[in-house]
């Protein structure tokens, strides 16, 4: 396993041949809080791991025992002036489309709090895997604020206009087992696990061909939300993007041969 540091509050570690990238939030002084550099950091590392043609799989995990992440550093907001805040503003965006717009699939392990912009980058991911501990929730309204990460557009996606409604009106904070069942997370796993559960999705995951991942995800988030028909086209476009590509040459020789593929990645 290699590591690799991108600033003082992110640390990236390589898996499974580089094929697995662990981004760990690493500001547990902060308990993760996003601040300005932080939130630069962490575009920083996706930016890289977007454009690294070995990586397969991200996992966004926290090195804090209590906290995933608990969201933007009120403390640093609160000395700044109006200006300051509107400069700071695409800095702070960066950081969530940044995992938002990872080209391949992303699962979240989350323990413990995982508040306002801190949940918003797990649910930026494709898989949210939480433990026992996990409490997750969009409080910003409480604060004068609203979910400026994504939150008001991906939390509907998930759960329905409705429950995404009472969910960010009311600011409440939703432990882990009612998480689950209202689709908060995807995976509930014992206290202690989430890291552990989430690298062996991914290894599952990054087992499969990188350019088929790459193309999945596309028409995945493409399709999103359109219609059947424009949703199909999108799909075929992924399709034709990978039908003659070497990993499709190499996975339907390797079934053939009855081995594992080894895919070239193009």
């Amino acid at each position: 396993m290699s590591e690799e540091r991108f600033g003082e509050f992110v640390l990236v570690r390589r898996h499974e041949d580089g094929h697995v990238a662990e981004l760990a939030l690493d500001r547990p002084k902060a308990m993760n809080a996003v601040s300005t550099e932080m939130a630069r950091s962490i575009a920083g590392a996706c930016a890289a791991l977007g454009a690294d043609r070995d990586v397969r799989v991200v996992v966004l995990t926290s090195t804090h025992e209590r906290a995933f992440c608990v969201g933007a550093d009120l403390k640093e907001r609160n000395s700044f002036s109006d200006a300051e805040l509107v400069r700071q503003r695409p800095v702070a965006r960066g950081a969530y489309t940044g995992v938002l717009e990872l080209p391949v699939p992303t699962v979240a392990a989350v323990h413990g709090f995982a508040l306002g912009g801190g949940f918003e980058l797990a649910l930026s991911c494709d898989v949210i895997v939480a433990d026992g501990t996990a409490v997750v929730g969009l409080p910003e309204v409480s604060v004068g604020v609203i979910p400026g990460g994504g939150g008001t557009q991906l939390l509907p996606r998930r759960v329905g206009a409705a429950r995404a409604a009472e969910l960010i009106f009311t600011a409440r904070r939703v432990a882990a087992a009612e998480a689950r069942e209202l689709g908060l997370v995807d995976v509930l796993v014992e206290e202690g696990r989430d890291r552990e559960e989430a690298l062996a999705l991914a290894s599952r995951i990054a087992a499969n061909s990188p350019v088929g991942l790459r193309a999945a995800k596309r028409a995945l988030r493409l399709g999103h939300g359109l219609d059947l028909r424009a949703g199909l086209e999108v799909e075929d476009a992924a399709w034709r993007s990978v039908a003659f590509s070497g990993d499709r040459a190499e996975g339907v020789a390797a079934f053939n041969e009855k081995r594992k593929p080894q895919w070239p990645g193009e």
